[in-house]
């Protein structure tokens, strides 16, 4: 086994181990292929899908290292997101939610984090409420209704307020 392959190998286990200064090194699909110890043809095939990002260079590919560690990280089982991190990571598109989500309990993690933008035990006035959400979603009469069927927020002579005693889910 060579110097390098230790290193590479104890690198894909240990993220203080990368060093981002370093010069960019480039793989190929053979070369990715054997460290990962998988099929060329597979390789191949993430990559002519673009689920690895690489760079075709005649009739073969080559992938950046950083590129292999992004796509390592996304596949990592050490960073498994909360079913409330995954909804949000679907539905949030450019820091904004263009649709909301018919299923109620997904609907209810879009509109916690909304809700997180609120200050509790502020006071808000309809229109203060509908720009906060309109950073996040164009149908603020929509998520301001649902905040107080949830009973997210209290509603009193047009004046909003974040509910002290909503318990969030996520």
């Amino acid at each position: 086994m060579h110097i390098a392959e230790i290193s590479l190998r104890d690198a894909l286990l240990d993220d203080d181990l990368r060093d981002d200064s370093l010069p960019i090194k480039f793989y190929t699909t053979a070369e990715v292929a054997e460290m990962l110890k998988m099929n060329v043809q597979v390789i191949a095939r993430k990559l002519q899908r673009g689920e690895l990002h690489g760079y075709k260079i005649g009739k073969d590919w080559r992938v950046a290292e950083k590129d292999l560690w992004a796509w390592l990280d996304k596949h990592s089982n050490r960073k498994r997101l909360s079913p409330a991190e995954k909804v949000i990571n679907n539905f949030l598109k450019n820091g904004r939610f263009k649709t909301l989500p018919a299923q109620r309990k997904k609907r209810k993690y879009i509109l916690e984090y909304i809700l997180r933008r609120f200050e509790t035990g502020r006071v808000y006035t309809e229109k203060e409420i509908n720009e906060k959400i309109l950073e996040l979603n164009d149908d603020f009469c929509t998520v301001r209704r649902e905040f107080i069927m949830e009973k997210m927020m209290t509603r009193s002579q047009g004046k909003y307020q974040r509910n002290k005693s909503y318990i969030f889910t996520s």
